[in-house]
Order: structure tokens, then C-alpha cells, then sequence
């Protein structure tokens, strides 16, 4: 059985990853700061709830300690949780902005990963996923044919550009371990609030974030893919 954890796993894209994980036959940890909407989520998918503020290490720290308890090992993270803090432009980006964003988006993302390691290190195949977005890519945020490149947002774009060069030097640094990110699409979701034309579902999003989290010892790692193929860091 497949141990897999998916942080900020109670609503959006995390929910749905969550889900069609489960329909795969993982054992999925629904990591979630509010107890009682992980609970929910995790009882309405067959998941397990953990209860996870990837911004407090005592709180990290006391979920890693519960599923060394519980399972002994982690197979699949997800780090999914995130936050965008709407259309910040270049005028208007604070240093608190960026605090803000980057506290859940960055150093989360490392303080969930440092303190999963261990329980990394004794799955037989061990896999990391980093949810990261194209308004983190040089490359397709300076595209005129990508949608990303009519957007000006320097506090979530940078906060996902440090998500992909972490994923860089854990892939390197971790080469036991698969270490992707994935940019999943612009999906209908309460990250940013819009839906409509040109804007997917979360199933469709979700997609490639559990094509990554499914990959054996073979897989890649150390790339940056969506649902269509590679994307240019």
C-alpha cells in the first residue's frame, strides 16, 4: 500500500488529487490546518486526516511524529498547499506580501519536506511533488503565446519560481528520491476565484499532479512538466 500525504488537502486542487488517489489505492493523509475541514474531507474521500499549519514547525513536526507512529514511512508528498494573494502588482508588492505568500509557499514547502525526510528515506521508492505554477517560469511568463505572460504578479511568481529551483537542488541533492514540479493549469478553484471559459476543472487539474505522484524508482525527476509535456524553468 502506496503511503502518500497531500498538504492543503481539504478543499481545491488537494481535494481532488486526494481523491483520485484514493480511487488508485493509496493511502492518502489529507494534511490540513482547519481540524474540522480535513476531518470532513478526509471521512467524505475513504482518506485519513492530518492535521498539519505548514507554517508552525511545532505543528509539523507533531504530524511527521504521528505518521512515523502510524505508518512508519511516507511513500508519496504531495506539497500542495498554497496561498496567491490576489492580483499583487509590481507598485503595490510589500515586504509583507511577500512574507506572507512566501511563509506558506517556500519556506512551507521546505519545513514540510526537512521534517518528512526521515519517513521519505524509508519507502522503497520515495516521491516528492511540488505544486508550482507557469507565473513561476522565466520562460513561459516571457511567451506572448501563454496566457501567464499577460499577467504581473511579482509575489506569487517569484514565490513559485524558488519552488521550482528548490525542486532543482532536491532532485540533485536527494537522488534516492523523485522530485518534480508540476504546473497543474489554471484550474476553477478558491485559490484565485475565477472560472469561466479557458479555466478547467480541478479534475483535469489534478491530473498531472497525480501522474507525477504515481511514478516508480524509473520516473523522472528534477523536471518541471504540465499536462502537455516539459515547461522551460
Amino acid at each position: 500500500m502506496t503511503i502518500t500525504l497531500v498538504t492543503g488537502g481539504n478543499k481545491g486542487l488537494g481535494r481532488e488529487t486526494a481523491r483520485q488517489l484514493v480511487e488508485l489505492g493509496h493511502t492518502v493523509y489529507i494534511g490540513s490546518r482547519d481540524a474540522a475541514r480535513g476531518r470532513a474531507a478526509a471521512d467524505d474521500l475513504g482518506a485519513r486526516f492530518l492535521q498539519l499549519d505548514v507554517t508552525d514547525d511545532t505543528s509539523v513536526a507533531a504530524a511527521a511524529e504521528q505518521l512515523r507512529h502510524q505508518e512508519g514511512r511516507l511513500d508519496v508528498l504531495v506539497n500542495n498547499a498554497g496561498v496567491f494573494e490576489g492580483m499583487v502588482n509590481a507598485e503595490q508588492a510589500t515586504a509583507d506580501h511577500m512574507r506572507t505568500v512566501f511563509d506558506v509557499n517556500v519556506i512551507g514547502l521546505v519545513r514540510v519536506t526537512h521534517a518528512f525526510l526521515p519517513l521519505l528515506r524509508v519507502s522503497d521508492s520515495p516521491v516528492v511533488v511540488n505544486v508550482s505554477s507557469g507565473l513561476g517560469s522565466f520562460g513561459v511568463v516571457q511567451d506572448p503565446g501563454r496566457h501567464e505572460s499577460h499577467f504581473v504578479t511579482p509575489v506569487y511568481s517569484s514565490a513559485k519560481a524558488a519552488v521550482n529551483m528548490l525542486t532543482v537542488q532536491y532532485a540533485k541533492g536527494l537522488p534516492a528520491m523523485r522530485v518534480n514540479s508540476v504546473e497543474p493549469g489554471f484550474s476553477a478553484t478558491d485559490l484565485h476565484g475565477l472560472s469561466g471559459d479557458g479555466i478547467q476543472s480541478p479534475e483535469e487539474g489534478a491530473e498531472s499532479i497525480v501522474t507525477l505522484a504515481t511514478i516508480g524508482q524509473d520516473g523522472p525527476t528534477g523536471t518541471f512538466t504540465d499536462r502537455g509535456g516539459p515547461l522551460p524553468w
